[in-house]
């Protein structure tokens, strides 16, 4: 699973005790109702955000009208770090996909906490060092990998919050993230009726169930060995 590095994440400051303790002391809570916008493409990039609870999506609108979805921010997650860092407009939309806890930091405060608290400045440089080689993995996904791949991969990376041990990989795990084919079309690079007819074939293959409500991932390592084709 160690290539598979693009898909886990862990909460920014799981090792950072103190530093948790005082970027929530300089930060400030805003609650989010699901699908309330927390800032605009081109909006100032003058603060950054820390998920507390729920998930945020990271999208643009494209000319068609359709959102492609960039990014899935879950608990334990910072976003906003290069527009605050580079002091730039915002480069896409970012909006509650749930009901989501976010704490704000302005880029004053964010600056000077940077600079009181090294482990957490590391911690910025390798997330964000993260994000640019996911996004070239993503790139050559889409020149080397057909869309079964690519929606395997999105399947694993919905489902990672439920396959946090071992053990978790040999049993059924309902992905807890809920997509329509269409958005999940948008993150695949395909169209919703080619991720349908795909699902439809991953459910005849048992790896996955899907229903209105939900999917279910029913082997967690077949899908990933899908993925990995």
């Amino acid at each position: 699973m160690e290539r598979n590095w693009h898909l886990w994440t862990e909460d920014f400051f799981a090792d950072l005790p103190d530093e948790r303790a005082a970027f929530l002391a300089l930060s400030r809570r805003r609650d989010f109702a699901k699908n309330d916008m927390v800032f605009f493409e081109e909006d100032s990039g003058d603060s950054c955000f820390y998920v507390e609870q729920g998930i945020v999506r990271i999208f643009r609108i494209a000319p068609s009208g359709k959102e492609p979805i960039f990014f899935l921010r879950r608990r334990g997650e910072m976003f906003g770090l290069a527009e605050v860092l580079d002091s730039v407009p915002r480069k896409a939309n970012a909006r509650a996909l749930t009901p989501c806890v976010l704490r704000e930091a302005g880029r004053d405060e964010f600056e000077k906490f940077l600079s009181d608290n090294f482990g957490a400045a590391r911690k910025v440089i390798a997330t964000l060092g993260g994000r640019v080689r996911y996004l070239g993995e993503q790139v050559g996904n889409l020149m080397t990998c057909d869309v079964g791949t690519r929606l395997a991969k999105l399947l694993v990376y919905m489902a990672y919050e439920v396959l946090g041990d071992e053990a978790a990989w040999h049993e059924p795990a309902v992905i807890p993230v809920r997509l329509t084919q269409e958005q999940m079309a948008a993150m695949t690079g395909s169209c919703q009726q080619t991720v349908s007819d795909f699902l439809r074939e991953m459910q005849d293959e048992g790896l996955v169930r899907v229903t209105r409500r939900e999917v279910v991932v029913l082997h967690p390592l077949r899908l990933l060995e899908r993925a990995e084709l």
